[in-house]
């Protein structure tokens, strides 16, 4: 058997078909979908190229464009060269076969058959958050990205961006100072780095996550390969965060994609006058996206709880600092006993965002307590 040594995803294939599924992954026209169809019913990757064509096109949506570049040879040829230098380096790598193969990316029928990493990536039964936005992110963008990565910080969310200049590196270093795991999607193989500005954060991504990408080493830089890159930051992610963009760019491919799977998708909404936010009104405007003002949204609409790390007998000593808007709050609860957030927002004469946002704010100070099905109470 074939392993990928110092990596958490043990990839249980032999050399001969890893070189079979790095041949297949370079067909032009196939796609992953079809690509993960054809193992499916042939067995393997080997066996694709081994069955004859006509045997192929009998598979359902698998029709002659898709293999008129079906070549063993020419495939094969390329393949061997990619997998002398995944050996060479010692590269690590992920089958969509594998019982380590990301959970989300897992329900994408376009995640990538195989993609390679580098670092100390794990996400297992993790939180995992997408943060995505416009390279030419304003001073409040960058503020808002960094505020609300602080406030989620309890949840312990696994942050994946792009490595791209503006919101998405401002992701990844926020994640880094709340020491965070962080995943950065490239766009190009594992040998290079773009933009090169930003090589002085490959040690920390590393060392507090790592890159991951499904191009090769031999593969040209081509800015069509953002928008392949972006179905992978939007399948691993539970949720799409859009922080700032224009009326068009790639984070609005990205949160489109995140909502063809099916994900939750946020957006921060600008003013109407602000270039950088008419991406992010509009797919407010046109419900693709949920409003974010803070993080108490992300906790309501994914239904995430904060696990209580404060002691018991700090209680009475943050009592002493609540605000005025959340005394009530606090005294309503305290009367009720566990409620939901919708009677408490109710009851409180507050609206329900508000009140989402007073809750979090309870839950970080250790005075309050969420429970499954979006119930609150008071910690005695």
């Amino acid at each position: 058997m074939y392993f990928c040594n110092d990596s958490p995803y043990f990839i249980m294939l032999s050399k001969k078909e890893l070189l079979y599924t790095l041949a297949l992954q370079r067909v032009a026209n196939l796609g992953d979908a079809s690509a993960k169809k054809l193992i499916a019913k042939v067995g393997s990757a080997e066996g694709v190229f081994k069955e004859k064509k006509r045997n192929l096109l009998k598979i359902d949506g698998i029709g002659a464009f898709k293999l008129k570049d079906l070549s063993e040879k020419l495939q094969i040829d390329a393949a061997e060269e990619e997998l002398r230098y995944i050996e060479e380096n010692n590269i690590s790598f992920s089958y969509f076969l594998d019982n380590d193969y990301p959970e989300n990316l897992k329900h994408c029928l376009d995640g990538p058959i195989l993609f390679f990493l580098s670092g100390n990536i794990d996400l297992k039964e993790k939180k995992i958050i997408s943060i995505v936005g416009t390279r030419k992110v304003t001073t409040y963008g960058k503020s808002f990205c960094e505020k609300l990565i602080a406030e989620i910080a309890p949840l312990n969310p696994v942050i994946v961006s792009g490595f791209a200049y503006g919101v998405d590196i401002s992701a990844h270093i926020a994640a880094i100072d709340n020491d965070l795991q962080t995943i950065a999607c490239l766009a190009h193989g594992l040998n290079q780095i773009y933009p090169k500005n930003h090589k002085k954060y490959v040690s920390p991504v590393k060392k507090n996550g790592g890159f991951i990408t499904e191009f090769w080493s031999s593969d040209a830089f081509d800015r069509t390969n953002f928008l392949r890159r972006n179905r992978i930051i939007a399948g691993l992610s539970q949720a799409t965060i859009v922080i700032e963009s224009a009326e068009k760019g790639g984070s609005l491919v990205t949160a489109d994609i995140a909502n063809s799977y099916n994900r939750d998708v946020f957006a921060v909404p600008g003013r109407a006058s602000d270039t950088q936010s008419q991406g992010c009104n509009n797919l407010i405007k046109t419900q693709r996206a949920h409003l974010l003002s803070s993080a108490a949204d992300i906790l309501y609409v994914l239904g995430w709880e904060i696990e209580e790390s404060k002691p018991k007998t700090q209680q009475t000593r943050l009592f002493v600092g609540l605000s005025q808007e959340e005394k009530p709050v606090y005294d309503y609860l305290k009367e009720a006993g566990k409620e939901q957030l919708d009677i408490i927002a109710l009851q409180c004469n507050i609206p329900t965002f508000k009140a989402a946002t007073i809750l979090l704010n309870l839950e970080l100070k250790g005075v309050v307590r969420p429970l499954p099905g979006k119930l609150f109470e008071i910690l005695e």
